[in-house]
């Protein structure tokens, strides 16, 4: 009877001291910028950007290389306040004298929310403003202000080009 009694206790201890297991489920955690590139002629309509390659100042990869699309998620940096990416598009044959380039300069104040232990924290991106030169075939942009960057289920920033 006192095996079974101690037997007993110890599966009880083996029990109540497992710890649950803790998994991250927000997929990404830090937001990125979603653009979205749209007919300036047409300003309802999606236009895909033809051979796009963007790449961040200061950086010798590109994020995208030679891809048409018509939206695109670009990471922040959440050490710094600012982050400039050159967007290069060829339209006509993909041959270097035929890029167009434009750069579009990112500002904003990065703040560190804690999410979960599995997770860890993420970053939000307060008070952001996108410029982009005139002159340049981004033609236009809309909203040049943007609020807060806490998600990336919808685009934050139309360029019409």
């Amino acid at each position: 009877m006192k095996k079974i009694f101690y037997l007993g206790i110890l599966a009880l201890l083996g029990l109540t001291s497992c710890e649950k297991d803790d998994f991250c489920t927000s997929s990404p955690v830090t937001p990125n910028l979603v653009l979205r590139f749209y007919d300036n002629s047409d300003q309802t309509k999606t236009k895909n950007v033809s051979r796009l390659s963007i790449i961040a100042q200061g950086k010798t990869d590109s994020l995208v290389i030679n891809q048409s699309l018509d939206s695109i998620a670009i990471p922040l940096n959440s050490a710094a306040t600012t982050t400039v990416y050159t967007l290069k598009i060829n339209e006509v044959d993909g041959k270097v004298a035929n890029n167009q380039i434009s750069t579009l300069t990112i500002n904003y104040k990065a703040q560190e929310e804690y999410v979960s232990r599995s997770c860890g924290y993420r970053y939000i991106f307060n008070n952001v403003t996108v410029t982009a030169p005139s002159g340049t075939w981004i033609q236009s942009l809309t909203p040049t202000d943007v609020n807060t960057i806490d998600n990336q289920s919808r685009a934050h920033v139309k360029i019409y080009h």
